[in-house]
């Protein structure tokens, strides 16, 4: 099992398990794979990253990444990405309506914000805390020419939730292990009636429960009434867990 990020030109594949010959097997099946890097951790630090090895190939690893018409630069080695997303980035894009204020917390290089701009004439704010992941940002969203629709905050969530004074339509939190402890940020710049996306991880045994039950503690704490309008199983995780979306409904708002 492994990744491609790229594109005919070039590409790199991201592996779990396996060595320099499954590598060299990789390679000589896709011709445009340039480097294989070999996952040495878990997602970890304050920019959540794995720890790539590279086992075979190319030292420099930035590669254009082409989903559905869409060009994202990127460095898999100093950035986030999962080009397992694509199908669910295009399922977010498609629920929003023209003219939303939209927020996208934990941004990455910006594909969220770039697949919604690319199909929807709305206003997108994005945070995110890697510098590298921001520069990258910029680029992708000159690269798309939706430099008009989207801006890039280049920060903590923390922080920059407190200063922003607008309220917004709608807000994406696609950071599945942490999301939901960011959820009085989200509820402080909704407006009634916005949506929230929360991503987590579930358990298979208690799909979804354990999620929501999450997000109903912290609404509750915060004075907040919602409704889970639906969920979504969007990708397997681990051993009988999968990464998830609550969608959330915000009522009312103290």
């Amino acid at each position: 099992m492994y990744d491609i990020i790229g594109s005919r030109e070039k590409a790199v594949a991201i592996i779990e398990k396996g060595d320099k010959k499954f590598a060299e097997e990789i390679m000589k099946k896709h011709k445009n794979v340039k480097s294989v890097l070999k996952k040495v951790s878990k997602r970890k630090g304050e920019y959540r990253l794995y720890e790539l090895k590279l086992l075979l190939g190319d030292e420099n690893t930035e590669v254009v990444h082409k989903e559905y018409g869409i060009r994202l630069k990127l460095d898999p080695k100093k950035v986030y990405f999962s080009p397992r997303e694509a199908t669910e980035r295009q399922r977010i894009a498609e629920m929003v309506k023209k003219g939303e204020k939209i927020l996208v917390m934990f941004a990455g290089v910006a594909p969220y914000a770039i697949a919604i701009a690319k199909k929807v004439d709305c206003k997108i704010t994005c945070i995110e805390i890697n510098p590298i992941a921001c520069k990258y940002a910029v680029e992708n969203i000159k690269i798309n020419k939706v430099e008009e629709k989207v801006k890039i905050i280049c920060g903590d969530v923390r922080e920059e939730c407190e200063k922003i004074k607008e309220k917004f339509d709608r807000i994406i939190m696609p950071l599945p292990e942490s999301a939901w402890k960011f959820l009085k940020y989200a509820f402080k710049l909704s407006k009634e009636r916005s949506i929230i996306h929360l991503y987590a991880i579930s358990s298979e045994n208690t799909m979804f429960k354990d999620a929501e039950e999450k997000v109903l503690k912290e609404a509750e704490k915060q004075g907040v009434e919602i409704k889970i309008i639906n969920r979504q199983k969007v990708l397997p995780y681990a051993p009988k867990k999968w990464k998830v979306r609550i969608d959330i409904e915000v009522i009312h708002l103290n």
